[in-house]
């Protein structure tokens, strides 16, 4: 018999990644609940608009980087602080979910200690890397955790803050998927030619600070591989300062925009050559060997030195123990540093082999091969509002 009631899901989301994340969970319910109707309501993006969400207002609103531009919105962030509590309330849904973007989903959820319906947070903060206090503070604010990571659960239940491992969402995306000939195609690229991939961040600050010691790295890696070509994907307004600085390399270069052509080429290129992130996930999916490099401001690396404690910054090689994937971070961030670990891609088979046989496992470990993360997250739903 099916269920005339429908399912009333209150959903948050505040930047675009939170908006993949919870479009996906979103599919997933509508899965898990095949047979009674999902209403949606909250905070979200278009990615979640396409699903059935009614967001009360821009999600956009919430998606600000840095202290300069946080400052001036803080009247209007804790307004709509207020007005997102207070519509949860007034809504009453069978689950209040939280996705990522901690500063403003715990400040949410802190407001909504005294209600009667089920709190969920999806994305654990990295309590594993520094502040290890934040778990026992979102405990008393939640009723379960969904968790990214295989290895945090444990961090929050011995806070009492119960929590499962659904998988890392980076196994839905198309990065498994490029088309080599196609790019090759699209782009007139020869057989003859040695791929490397490039990608010097997502952020402008990320990108201003790595371009030019990636710069003269490839000019380096140019003068030991023949006909080398280089492809930089790029993200809205940092393909202007990537056409500025590409100006002064001597190779040939190819930029590309959107997530097809981006995987296309990964599936096209040898090698690539990384800025630390989320990207070292999909260059594992496409069986990319890679190099993985970080710069901060002097400052930043100094507080990061003493409030992070990792012996890895890459995913790959922090779920492996080792260095499956070669990094160069801070002050190792040198030219002779990443063109020799290039270098040494290109011309060393068994170091390819071998890091391609780590990203397999560490994948492996991330739930690939099993139900979809977006899956797997409403399974734990539903059982929650069925014990509830």
């Amino acid at each position: 018999m099916t269920d005339q009631n429908p399912l009333r899901v209150f959903l948050v989301a505040g930047e675009p990644s939170g908006d993949v994340l919870a479009a996906r969970l979103m599919v997933g319910l509508k899965t898990v609940f095949s047979g009674r109707s999902v209403d949606f309501i909250g905070i979200g993006g278009p990615l979640m608009a396409a699903e059935g969400l009614k967001s009360i207002f821009p999600m956009d609103e919430l998606s600000i980087m840095g202290i300069a531009e946080v400052v001036p919105k803080i009247p209007a962030l804790l307004k709509r602080i207020s007005e997102t509590a207070d519509a949860a309330i007034n809504e009453n849904p069978d689950i209040f979910i939280t996705v990522d973007a901690p500063d403003f989903s715990f400040r949410v959820a802190k407001k909504l200690q005294d209600v009667s319906f089920l709190k969920m947070h999806y994305v654990a903060p990295s309590v594993w890397a520094w502040r290890p206090g934040r778990a026992k503070k979102i405990a008393a604010l939640y009723d379960h955790l969904l968790t990214l990571l295989p290895f945090e659960p444990p961090y929050f239940a011995v806070v009492g803050l119960p929590a499962t491992f659904v998988g890392h969402s980076i196994i839905e995306s198309g990065a498994r998927d490029g088309d080599a000939a196609a790019f090759r195609n699209k782009f007139q690229i020869e057989s003859s030619r040695r791929n490397l991939m490039v990608l010097p961040g997502s952020r402008r600050g990320e990108v201003t600070r790595h371009l030019d010691v990636f710069g003269q790295s490839v000019q380096r890696v140019a003068q030991r591989i023949d006909n080398l070509t280089v492809v930089i994907p790029v993200i809205g307004k940092t393909k202007t300062l990537v056409q500025d600085a590409i100006r002064q390399w001597s190779v040939k270069v190819i930029i590309v925009e959107g997530e097809t052509d981006k995987y296309d080429a990964m599936a096209a290129c040898e090698v690539a050559l990384a800025a630390s992130g989320t990207v070292g996930l999909e260059l594992a999916l496409s069986h990319l060997p890679s190099v993985i490099a970080y710069r901060m401001h002097p400052i930043t690396a100094y507080l990061a030195r003493k409030l992070i404690k990792l012996k890895y910054a890459n995913l790959v090689n922090i779920l492996e123990d080792r260095e499956v994937v070669p990094e160069h971070l801070l002050e190792d961030c040198t030219v002779e540093n990443l063109s020799a670990s290039l270098i040494n891609l290109f011309e060393n088979e068994q170091v390819r082999a071998a890091q391609i046989s780590g990203y397999d496992h560490a994948m492996a470990a991330l739930g690939i091969g099993g139900d979809a993360p977006g899956i797997r997250a409403a399974e734990v739903i539903r059982k929650l509002i069925d014990q509830s």
